[in-house]
């Protein structure tokens, strides 16, 4: 396989090569098989060294925000429908009533503040502003006690302030001359139809990627357009604030949207606790990422951030020194802020948000002599905030979490067939779409040569007829830096001919063998001067139970959205064989046995033009039989994107054999896959399970 490799463990040790009798072999340890990580452990971000390089990264991972919030492609944006009624008039601002449907039939709400000072035709700076997990939301009100305590700290000037800190942020912003639009959370405040938390949470949502978080995001996104469709308001312009909760969609928003001008995200923003909520979190978000970078992909745009006594405390040290390199990698050092008021708890107080008028009054040109203190207010009691009323009732077209989540799965399956290839342009489009869909859902993508490290590993019980007759190694491969262990058994001829069968198998390297021989496949292969390369992808093989966890119960997303789904685990670990045994020259031939005959098929979408031939059992299996979490094969996002068979599209051309097929499901979209790109006698569709001789027969022909 590793011809040089090899050739110097020949010289070295000779054939066969294994440890004397007795000694025991030293197993590395996985890392993986570790705790999983959970949303209160450690991400620090590493900032990028050139702009080519963040730029490719900040590409990556706005995808995996996306495909995460089920947003990959875009929904449809259909009509808003904004209705806005009930002005209240202030000292130099309005407030009004609005909402508008984000999806047919749901709907978003919220006040409207608008300063009352505007010169004909004046195009406005303007406000989006979630506000996070207040009781009640944007009518929140805070108790006696707690107004005093607040006083007490001097986190509040003013007993108003004091009491309706939420309020008190949208009419000093009004003030200073900008359009606030303050909308709620799903399932606060006037958002009823969905309960907060609720309605998101079965494997049929997770599969589909229909998740709360991207609910709320999507709300944000046409919250946005809503904002931007109002005649004053200035599109270029537009900042973003919101605390805890809120403050996830800031930067969440701003990581996807292009639109808004400056953010800033209060209180959330940290190496540590990532966001505790359903609406904060969703499978792939933060596999292999976390706050600080997800805040990072704002740069170059002004980003300011308030911290406190919580979660956020080690700001100034964690987490804002990597976003400054950053920021001064993109030219742009004067554009990043972040200050930690140690003596305050978890709020978005006062002090928090004079800091934030500042920012916004510097980077938004308000124009307002600094340092903006801000002003006394008279706030509005809660009920008269409320945007529906007899005369404006929710509209009877309104929808819960089921009827939603219907309108949802109908628009995905759409989106999915008006991705079926036709042409080059539309097999160049799904190919981008399906592809970064695959490679989020893997967390994973095919190394460089040099990106896989392998060492050699002893082993003692081999069949020694095998062993006089063929090169024997076994090794531990990893992605370099990453301390993963897979086991690969190497069987090469001594007359070879640079072509490479990466073999995958449930049982691991043990399927190679009836007894002390080799099977009859294996030998075929062996007999053809190619190589066998024995992967046993994450907990198979005879170590398969060790170390399992099981996902959280409440929530997959809790699990998913920090660590890979076990299947794409073992997708990985295939990808890491196939780029292994590519080396430079390798010809490979993917096969997959049994029931890995899916991780095989998913692992040659991924791994490109590695591979040359794959030849896969499908084991009669297809997504819509996973009904719970914790079974391996669960994936979330595969139903989104059609299931197996679709995502089998992207090994087109390359040929494809496929058996064991009954009842995986239409073939159509795979077919149309291959006949636009010109090559449809290179797929094969075979009903029965194919006798592995022949497999290989076919592979190595």
């Amino acid at each position: 396989m590793q011809r040089l490799f090899c050739s110097l463990l020949v010289l070295a040790f000779g054939l066969p090569y294994t440890l004397p009798a007795g000694e025991p072999a030293k197993t590395p340890i996985d890392k993986r098989l570790g705790k999983p990580k959970t949303l209160n452990d450690y991400f620090p971000f590493t900032p990028p060294t050139s702009k080519e390089d963040w730029a490719k990264r900040r590409q990556q991972v706005r995808e995996q925000v996306l495909v995460a919030n089920g947003l990959w492609p875009e929904p449809e944006k259909t009509p808003l429908k904004p209705v806005v009624h009930g002005k209240i008039e202030r000292d130099g601002y309005t407030i009004e009533k609005v909402f508008f449907a984000s999806y047919p039939g749901h709907y978003v709400s919220g006040n409207l503040y608008r300063p009352t000072a505007i010169r004909k035709g004046a195009k406005l700076p303007a406000i989006l502003s979630p506000h996070g997990h207040w009781a009640n939301g944007r009518f929140f009100a805070a108790g006696d006690k707690e107004v005093d305590n607040q006083m007490k700290q001097g986190a509040e000037q003013t007993r108003e302030g004091a009491k309706y800190p939420l309020q008190a942020r949208c009419a000093q912003l009004a003030r200073m001359g900008c359009v606030v639009f303050f909308y709620d959370m799903v399932g606060n405040a006037d958002s009823q139809q969905i309960p907060h938390r609720q309605g998101f949470t079965d494997v049929d949502a997770e599969l589909r990627l229909q998740n709360f978080m991207g609910l709320q995001t999507w709300n944000s996104i046409r919250a946005l357009d809503f904002l931007i469709s109002l005649p004053d308001v200035d599109p270029e312009r537009i900042g973003v604030t919101g605390a805890s909760g809120g403050g996830t969609q800031t930067f969440i928003l701003c990581a996807v949207d292009n639109r808004p001008a400056a953010a800033f995200p209060a209180v959330m923003v940290s190496t540590a606790m990532q966001g505790g909520c359903i609406c904060e979190n969703a499978s792939y978000l933060r596999v292999g990422t976390g706050n600080i970078e997800l805040a990072g992909l704002f740069a170059p745009k002004p980003l300011g951030m308030a911290a406190a006594n919580d979660w956020t405390i080690d700001i100034e040290t964690k987490g804002l020194p990597e976003l400054q390199a950053l920021y001064k990698l993109l030219g742009a050092d004067e554009n990043v802020m972040g200050k930690c008021l140690p003596q305050f708890g978890h709020n978005y107080n006062q002090v928090s948000r004079e800091l934030m008028y500042n920012f916004f009054n510097m980077h938004l040109k308000l124009g307002q002599k600094a340092p903006v203190k801000e002003q006394p207010f008279v706030p509005v009691p809660p009920k008269e905030l409320s945007v529906y009323n007899d005369e404006h009732p929710l509209p009877k077209d309104a929808v819960d979490a089921v009827g939603l989540r219907r309108y949802l799965t109908g628009k995905q399956e759409q989106q999915l067939a008006e991705l079926r290839p036709s042409d080059a342009n539309s097999l160049a489009k799904y190919r981008d779409v399906i592809g970064t869909a695959l490679r989020t859902m893997m967390g994973s993508e095919l190394p460089s040569k040099d990106g896989v490290e392998h060492a050699l590993h002893g082993y003692t019980d081999f069949p020694a007829e095998v062993a006089k007759k063929y090169s024997v190694l076994l090794f531990r491969l990893t992605r370099k830096g990453k301390g993963e262990s897979v086991p690969v058994l190497e069987i090469s001829p001594k007359k070879y001919a640079d072509r490479v069968v990466v073999w995958v198998h449930p049982e691991g390297r043990a399927s190679l063998f009836e007894g002390k021989k080799l099977t009859p496949a294996v030998q075929k292969i062996l007999d053809s001067e190619a190589c066998v390369l024995a992967v046993e992808p994450f907990r198979t093989g005879p170590n398969n139970k060790e170390g399992e966890t099981p996902v959280n119960k409440n929530f997959a997303g809790f699990t998913y959205g920090y660590n890979r789904p076990l299947l794409a685990e073992r997708v990985h670990d295939i990808a890491t064989a196939v780029a292994f045994a590519k080396g430079e020259k390798q010809k490979v031939f993917l096969a997959g046995f049994d029931k890995a005959g899916p991780w095989v098929v998913l692992a040659s979408g991924l791994a490109g033009n590695a591979v040359t031939r794959t030849a896969a059992d499908l084991h009669q299996f297809r997504f819509e039989r996973v009904t719970d979490y914790n079974d391996e094969m669960m994936l979330p996002g595969a139903l989104k994107y059609g299931g197996l068979l679709t995502l089998a599209g992207l090994c087109a051309p390359r040929e494809l054999y496929l058996h064991n097929t009954e009842g995986t499901g239409a073939t159509a979209f795979l077919t149309a896959a291959y006949q636009v790109a010109g090559k449809k006698d290179n797929l094969r569709f075979v009903t029965p399970r194919s006798d592995p001789v022949a497999v290989v027969e076919w592979l190595v022909r």
